[in-house]
């Protein structure tokens, strides 16, 4: 559960993304390619949305565990009730702990629409909902 890398996004009703993160080990935080590997995370996530759709009718379950493999990246989903779309990709096997991460951060995702200055599909900008992502994220994801 040590050195993988992870990419989450929370995305849109309308195939926007509303929040993206990244969780890596402290040796590839510095990576020169970083950048061309986020446009490429933000490429496998949004091609799995298909697959993400089509799964969600098949089950009740909000946890759609592994949707889709595009070279070393595993891709996991989470559907919330309001029908967001939680996507991870991973080069490691960690079902538990991304299984816990999606619950977290549902959790506080609801708390964070709650807000009545928050608006439905827009981009999250919240200093909190990031830092509790960001925490979850060691938690659970690179512990």
């Amino acid at each position: 559960m040590s050195g993988g890398s992870y990419y989450f996004v929370i995305v849109g009703h309308h195939d926007n993304p509303v929040f993206e993160m990244d969780f890596m080990p402290s040796a590839k935080a510095n990576d020169p390619k970083r950048e061309d590997h986020r446009h490429l995370n933000q490429f496998i996530a949004h091609a799995s949305l298909d697959l993400v759709d089509e799964q969600m009718w098949t089950t009740n379950n909000m946890y759609l565990k592994m949707v889709d493999k595009f070279n070393e990246w595993f891709v996991s989903a989470f559907v919330t009730a309001s029908r967001m779309r939680f996507v991870m990709l991973h080069d490691e096997k960690n079902e538990d702990g991304i299984k816990n991460f999606f619950q977290e951060i549902y959790e506080t995702y609801v708390k964070h629409s709650m807000n009545p200055f928050y608006e439905i599909n827009t981009p999250i900008k919240s200093a909190n909902f990031e830092r509790k992502v960001q925490f979850y994220g060691r938690k659970y994801l690179t512990t």
